[in-house]
C-alpha cells in the first residue's frame, strides 16, 4: 500500500519508528498536499457566492491548478520512499578492498542525486503552491481567510523540510559542481518564497487581529 492510501494514524505510526522510511521528505510533501488543499477549502466556500461573483473565475481556475499541485505533492510521498531505500542499502554495502570501495562510491553517487531528485520536485511544487495560496487569500471568502493563512504557513514549512533532503545528500556528493548546482536552486527557492510566504501569513494576520 502507498504510504499516501494509509491512515493518518497509520502514516504516524511508520513515521515515529525506526523504519528508514517515510521520513522528512515524506513527511514534507504530505504537510505541502494538506497546505494546499486547505487553499481550495478556501476557494470551495467561495465559489457559488454573490458576493465573490467577480473572482469566481479565477478561484475555480486557482482551485484546478492547486488541486493538480495537492495531488502530485501526495504521489511525491511514496517517490521519496522508492529513491531512499536503494540509498540506505547503499550505505551498507562493505568497502574493505579497493574494488569494493570504487563500487560503493559510484553506486552511493547515483543513489545520493535520484534522492535529491524527489525533495527538490517537492519544493518545486511548494513553491507553486504558495503562489496559489496568494490568490485565495487576496481573493477567496473572508470567512476562510484563517485557513489559507494556515495553508501557507504549511506550504512553507513543506518547503523548508525538503530543503533540508536536498542539502543532506548534496553534502555527501563528491559531484561538488552537480551539487552546488541544486544547492542554488534551493536556496533561489527558499529566498523567494518564504518571503512570499511570510507576506501573504502577516496579511491574513493582520486581517484577522486588526
Amino acid at each position: 500500500m502507498a504510504f499516501s492510501d494509509k491512515s493518518c494514524k497509520d502514516f504516524t505510526i511508520e513515521l515515529a519508528s525506526k523504519a528508514s522510511v517515510p521520513g522528512g521528505g515524506g513527511a514534507s510533501a504530505l504537510c505541502g498536499a494538506l497546505g494546499t488543499a486547505l487553499g481550495n477549502m478556501v476557494g470551495s466556500l467561495t465559489v457559488g457566492k454573490k458576493k465573490y461573483a467577480d473572482v469566481e473565475p479565477e478561484i475555480k481556475a486557482t482551485m484546478e491548478k492547486a488541486e493538480k499541485v495537492w495531488r502530485e505533492l501526495l504521489d511525491l510521498i511514496q517517490r521519496d520512499a522508492d529513491v531512499f531505500e536503494p540509498l540506505s542499502k547503499a550505505y551498507g554495502l562493505p568497502k574493505e578492498t579497493e574494488e569494493e570501495k570504487a563500487h560503493k562510491a559510484e553506486v552511493m553517487e547515483k543513489c545520493l542525486k535520484e534522492a535529491c531528485s524527489v525533495p527538490m520536485d517537492i519544493m518545486v511544487k511548494c513553491c507553486e503552491a504558495i503562489e496559489l495560496q496568494k490568490v485565495f487569500a487576496d481573493k477567496g471568502s473572508t470567512l476562510a481567510i484563517s485557513d489559507a493563512g494556515v495553508g501557507v504557513a504549511f506550504c512553507k514549512a513543506a518547503l523548508l523540510g525538503a530543503s533540508l533532503n536536498v542539502f543532506i545528500n548534496t553534502k555527501a556528493m563528491t559531484d561538488r559542481p552537480y551539487a552546488e548546482s541544486l544547492n542554488a536552486k534551493a536556496n533561489d527557492m527558499i529566498a523567494k518564497y518564504t518571503v512570499m510566504a511570510d507576506e501573504i501569513f502577516n496579511g491574513v494576520f493582520s486581517r484577522l487581529t486588526k
